[in-house]
């Protein structure tokens, strides 16, 4: 089946830049886009979809109607919504210190939200090389008095970041991305954020609003390792590299390089397969592609079928 191709939902935000457009020349109509929705069904933001050759039955409509609507597309998969949501980040600026609640959590307090559990692979960073991940708090009660008393340099925990880094970012953990980082984050498909520290910026005159009694309530303690270890998955003589940088009970990401031709397998379940390419030209099944798209693998009916890919590019599938 063809691939589905996905235009992403541009967000303007405090912190963003110019970056979205540079790198993958996408339309902007401001010099502050922070995010790039890049498959997303959310209702803050749903991607409506086309094929590359422009006469498929499902043009135009929106993501969240594809699994509502034919949901054959998407095999065996469960739930209400789309689980899923790809973004690219650009963050000029630095983003608030976070937190996350989970699938509890969010479905108890935020109107039956899923939680947020996230994955960040860095394409880029001409910042300081560093991104907060985790705290330095020893218990619950040293947590509340450093953040009541804005003791923000001892709480939180810088850690090393560049060019190829990855973190896995559960709920409960303070996070915040830093300026001069440039990413691509695959989430549950969640908008919940609880702000722990803003910097004290302003945002039409007014500080943005911050949600300390949530983020204490799910903030982990002691905090969780900061990096995940990623795993080789395959290699070959022609210089193509499959990396699996995570597999959770959410998704499953690679990072695969491709020159000249691969064969990759579908995800599991053949429900379906999301492609993100960072960089460089080619072909997903035959169809041309290039930095910057976005698109859905649709569900296969065939056992063990596999995804071609062939030119010089890079991306991340998920499933």
């Amino acid at each position: 089946m063809e691939p589905i191709f996905v235009k992403p939902v541009l967000k303007e935000t405090l912190w963003g830049g110019t970056r979205l457009a540079a790198e993958f020349g996408y339309e902007t109509t401001s010099d502050h886009v922070g995010e790039s929705w890049a498959i997303s069904a959310h209702k803050n933001g749903d991607c409506t979809v086309y094929t590359h050759s422009g006469d498929s039955p499902y043009e135009g409509k929106y993501l969240s109607q594809l699994w509502a609507e034919n949901h054959d597309l998407f095999g065996r998969a469960e739930g209400e919504s789309f689980p899923l949501l790809v973004k690219f980040i650009d963050a000029r600026d630095d983003l608030s210190i976070q937190v996350h609640p989970d699938d509890e959590y969010a479905g108890k307090y935020e109107n039956g939200s899923y939680g947020k559990t996230e994955c960040w692979y860095i394409l880029d960073n001409t910042g300081d090389g560093k991104i907060i991940v985790g705290h330095n708090a020893k218990d619950k009660a040293e947590l509340c008095d450093m953040i009541d008393n804005g003791r923000w340099n001892e709480l939180i925990r810088q850690v090393p970041c560049k060019k190829g880094s990855f973190f896995q970012i559960v709920p409960g953990t303070v996070h915040a991305i830093k300026n001069g980082t440039f990413l691509i984050e695959i989430q549950q498909s969640c908008d919940v954020t609880y702000r722990l520290y803003d910097y004290d910026r302003l945002q039409n005159g007014k500080p943005r609003e911050l949600h300390l009694d949530k983020a204490k309530d799910v903030i982990t303690v002691p905090a969780n390792p900061a990096e995940n270890e990623t795993r080789l998955v395959f290699e070959d003589t022609k210089g193509n590299k499959i990396t699996e940088m995570i597999s959770c009970e959410y998704y499953t990401v690679r990072h695969i390089e491709v020159t000249g031709e691969l064969q990759i397998e579908r995800g599991k379940g053949r429900n379906f397969d999301l492609i993100s390419i960072i960089s460089g030209e080619g072909f997903v099944n035959d169809v041309p592609v290039k930095k910057g798209d976005n698109l859905i693998i649709p569900c296969s009916e065939k056992a063990g079928g596999k995804i071609t890919l062939s030119g010089e590019i890079e991306l991340m599938q998920t499933y």
